[in-house]
């Protein structure tokens, strides 16, 4: 086959899954498929409806086939989510939903085996959010179908192995705060070896791997050709980043806007990363430790907004600025840089829905200038995802950094960087507009404003 252009992308949120086509040729998205990702909650626990997920990536598949021929396929997904498959393939236990408390219930056991942050730059977060967790929850609850498991698998590789049937791990799903993982030795965890899961790991590759063709069944399902290439695939936060680390001159951040609002630093500052504060390592596409922060930014939106389409004139901006409107943190408690922050309002009073949008906007950015604070960001900060189209996102956060803000023009950044994994070239995408550091002194003296208010509830 000659090489690719047309790449299927499976991209799997935590909010929203979806299907791209990107043309490496123009390094853009030509058509999407798109659909609600929610938990079932029954059974043995909240888990991923992988059924659903599996007939909506096939139809998908098929769907834009049907449009313009597929060359090959990559994946992505959202973090601290893992598989347990026995030797066929097969769940031995539904795939666990990350915001499920369960694994709170041995936090204690657990607290006692997992390795500290200076050996993997993972820290310790409530729920399931750090994997090791989960499979430990999973072992002690269920040892007879734990038992059963022939490998333990990343959320990418899970998809990657239902596409070829060739089992696989990959480094910045396994150092993405899973406790699993030791960036600086590039190799697995101390506590891998203490449990006894070294042997459930499945080979580690690099995510630019063909892990082969499609299956037949699955060519004959979705009308691809056989020979169809599926690529090991990647981290979302961490496909973000790839064609930044592969095009641009460093120092520079990447802030990937989701249901997470993830900010990492290349060639920054050096800094000592705060694990109390949501501070972490990534492990990148090359598999070179990142710093990073985080932030559930893009829950808080949905839930602040209630998903209203955006709609705010520059009086209401003006109003907010002038009022000194602000929106303190956490909306979502329990992770971020004040995961301890109950939110609170200032100067609320009588604010429209113009308004308000415009303060929840300055308060997200002023979230990620925070977050890039603590990591030593330096240089030119790119945003991708949803939040690169708001336009007061990108301006406070060029206003409370100091520095240029590039907002991508991709309607999913991650898609872009998991097709890059089928591309042996170095190019950049359009980057979008530029925003430089306002000489708005009311912009400024906001985001003054909003961190002495934060600084001052202790």
């Amino acid at each position: 086959m000659s090489a690719p252009r047309h790449i299927a992308v499976i991209d799997i949120g935590k909010t929203n899954a979806k299907v791209a086509l990107v043309d490496l040729a123009t390094l853009r998205e030509v058509s999407l498929r798109r659909v609600a990702n929610a938990p079932v909650r029954q059974a043995r626990y909240p888990h991923h409806d992988v059924e659903a997920l599996w007939a909506f990536i096939l139809d998908s598949l098929a769907d834009l086939n049907r449009e313009q021929t597929i060359d090959a396929v990559s994946i992505t997904t959202h973090g601290a989510t893992g598989a347990l498959v026995e030797a066929s393939g097969e769940l031995v236990l539904p795939v666990l939903d990350y915001e499920f408390d369960g694994p709170e219930e041995l936090a204690a056991e657990y607290d006692a085996i997992r390795p500290p942050f200076a050996e993997t730059g993972t820290p310790r977060l409530p729920l399931g959010l750090n994997l090791g967790a989960q499979f430990f929850w999973q072992q002690k609850r269920f040892p007879t179908e734990f038992a059963r498991a022939t490998a333990m698998l990343m959320y990418p590789q899970y998809w990657a192995l239902r596409l070829t049937g060739i089992a696989a791990n990959e480094v910045t799903s396994l150092g993405c705060h899973t406790d699993l993982w030791n960036p600086w030795k590039a190799d697995f965890s101390a506590m891998i070896d203490r449990l006894g899961w070294r042997a459930l790991m499945a080979p580690v590759r690099p995510a630019r791997d063909r892990l082969g063709p499609l299956l037949p069944a699955l060519a004959e399902r979705t009308g691809l050709d056989p020979r169809t290439p599926v690529f090991c695939g990647l981290h979302d936060s961490n496909a973000s980043l790839l064609p930044h680390l592969l095009a641009d001159a460093p120092p520079f951040s990447v802030v990937s806007t989701g249901t997470w609002v993830v900010s990492m630093s290349v060639s920054g500052r050096s800094v000592a990363l705060d694990p109390a504060c949501d501070t972490l390592v990534n492990v990148n596409a090359l598999g070179d430790p990142v710093p990073s922060a985080r932030f559930m930014g893009g829950r808080e939106f949905s839930v602040l907004t209630d998903d209203q389409p955006e709609n705010w004139t520059e009086d209401d901006v003006g109003a907010v600025l002038a009022k000194r409107t602000l929106l303190l943190p956490s909306t979502q408690q329990g992770s971020g840089p004040f995961p301890h922050h109950a939110a609170a309002w200032l100067n609320a009073d009588g604010m429209n829905s113009g308004q308000r949008f415009a303060a929840i906007s300055f308060y997200l950015a002023l979230m990620s200038a925070t977050c890039l604070d603590l990591i030593g960001a330096d240089g030119p900060t790119i945003v991708e995802g949803p939040f690169a189209r708001n336009r007061l996102f990108v301006g406070m956060l060029a206003a409370a950094t100091a520095r240029s803000v590039v907002a991508s023009e991709a309607a999913t950044g991650t898609s872009i960087g998991a097709a890059l994994l089928a591309s042996d070239k170095a190019e950049a995408h359009g980057k979008g507009l530029r925003q430089e550091p306002p000489v708005d002194p009311a912009l400024t003296d906001y985001a003054s404003t909003w961190r002495a208010a934060v600084e001052g509830r202790g």
